[in-house]
């Protein structure tokens, strides 16, 4: 007999072989429920890892990016009571500003120009003809001003300056800036 394993006692779970500062462990399997909840979060772990991580995230670059050009939108239309070209091609290249354009251009003037800005009563806003000017100038004064004797209410008293010069960053973010 090893006098360094204690007894057992028959009946009684067995006690692993090694005994350390007179201290014997049992030999015993872990409790079903422990292993579930053991194996149950290793699984939880990887897939909360590949979702995180792989599958549809957001990189922190592209909300740099993102915040980036809210920030530009803020600057730009901070500058809206001085509109020249330079800044009106700037507003059509800002995503944000673009967008805030296509709400207000699908509300008010999609039912004259098309949704495609392509025309209909309307002439049509993605060619390189333009009637009443082909500068972003010309385009903000007819969509402010509009054009009676074609139709086309003056959209600046309906809807500010800052919408106007979304829709007309909307109209210009589908033409070549020079």
């Amino acid at each position: 007999m090893n006098p360094n394993k204690p007894a057992q006692e028959p009946g009684e779970d067995p006690i692993r072989a090694h005994v350390f500062d007179g201290i014997a462990e049992y030999d015993r399997r872990l409790p079903n429920w422990w292993l579930v909840t053991l194996y149950a979060g290793i699984v939880f772990a990887i897939i909360y890892w590949m979702a995180t991580e792989h599958f549809g995230r957001t990189t922190n670059e592209s909300l740099v990016d993102a915040e980036m050009q809210r920030i530009e939108a803020e600057k730009l239309a901070s500058s809206a009571s001085n509109l020249d070209e330079a800044t009106l091609w700037k507003m059509s290249r800002n995503p944000v500003f673009v967008e805030a354009g296509r709400a207000t251009f699908q509300s008010t003037c999609a039912s004259c120009h098309n949704a495609a800005l392509t025309g209909g009563i309307g002439p049509s806003l993605v060619d390189n003809i333009w009637i009443h000017g082909n500068k972003p100038v010309d385009v903000l004064k007819t969509v402010t001003d509009g054009v009676a004797a074609k139709g086309m209410p003056a959209w600046g008293p309906v809807l500010g300056g800052k919408k106007v010069s979304e829709v007309v960053a909307f109209v210009l973010s589908h033409q070549q800036a020079p």
